[in-house]
């Protein structure tokens, strides 16, 4: 699909790259902190006929400090927000400590998220969030979340195979009377039939208050998808629709989904 006119400019959250020691060392890139746009989520936005553009972040280490950097202009400036998947949210952002040192999480990216949400929350611009993106906005809003679902819900499906990736799938159940199954019509009535990806060991546990739950997997009824029940346009889902085959019959079909994102980035723009 062409750019639509007007243009949409869709910011995108930094997925961060550390580099971890010991390393090669290679000089460059291999040593240096990144800020990253995965390719599939620009293409996904682009496909959609929107512009991605990648926000930046800082930490206690950049030459530039947060108060050099005022993500509220970028709120201002852009359209609407999604925030990519990525490293697990930290413990102490929903007051716990890690139950295991692997899952510490990135709580330099979770800040800088939580202002970016904040944000555009306040700047009246939607936000969409993807796999971490919708832990981190259950989690800006009060929520919490399983460090581990094998370990906390150990009678649960298998949300991760690491072996398989995108390729681990399950079915989806869309929760009648809410605008997902407004979306997808007499698809929301339940199991939609199609098959959505999972790459993730977190999960919500404690909804934040001000949301509601869009979808489940109905084997175990872990969170699939939730939005915001005020004016404001706040939605995520759990899975990676950017890795879903554009058009596939297999997979979950996210055009209206995503189509209803960039209708409100849209609306707010005008």
């Amino acid at each position: 699909m062409p750019f639509q006119n007007p243009i949409l400019r869709i910011g995108v959250s930094a997925r961060i790259y550390y580099p971890s020691g010991p390393v090669l060392d290679l000089g460059g890139v291999w040593t240096k902190t990144l800020h990253y746009l995965e390719q599939s989520v620009a293409q996904l936005l682009m496909r959609s006929g929107a512009l991605p553009l990648m926000i930046p972040a800082v930490d206690s280490q950049s030459i530039t400090q947060r108060t050099d950097l005022h993500l509220g202009h970028y709120a201002q400036e852009l359209d609407g927000l999604v925030l990519q998947g990525g490293n697990d949210v930290a413990p102490q952002s929903y007051g716990e400590t890690p139950l295991d040192p692997a899952w510490a999480g990135d709580i330099v990216r979770d800040r800088y998220e939580m202002e970016l949400v904040n944000a555009f929350v306040e700047a009246g611009k939607p936000v969409f969030g993807i796999c971490r993106g919708l832990q981190l906005i259950n989690v800006n809003f009060g929520g919490t979340l399983y460090q581990d679902i094998p370990t906390q819900r150990p009678e649960a499906l298998p949300h991760i195979n690491r072996a398989h990736y995108e390729r681990n799938v399950h079915p989806v159940r869309i929760e009648p009377g809410t605008r997902l199954a407004e979306l997808y019509g007499a698809a929301g009535a339940g199991t939609t039939g199609a098959m959505i990806n999972s790459i993730h060991h977190q999960g919500i546990k404690d909804l934040a208050l001000s949301f509601t739950v869009e979808a489940r997997c109905p084997d175990d009824g872990m969170i699939e998808a939730i939005r915001h029940k005020g004016p404001a346009y706040i939605a995520a889902v759990q899975w990676h629709p950017e890795f879903h085959s554009p058009g596939s019959s297999e997979h979950f079909d996210d055009g209206p989904m995503l189509r209803d994102f960039l209708a409100a980035c849209r609306q707010a723009k005008a």
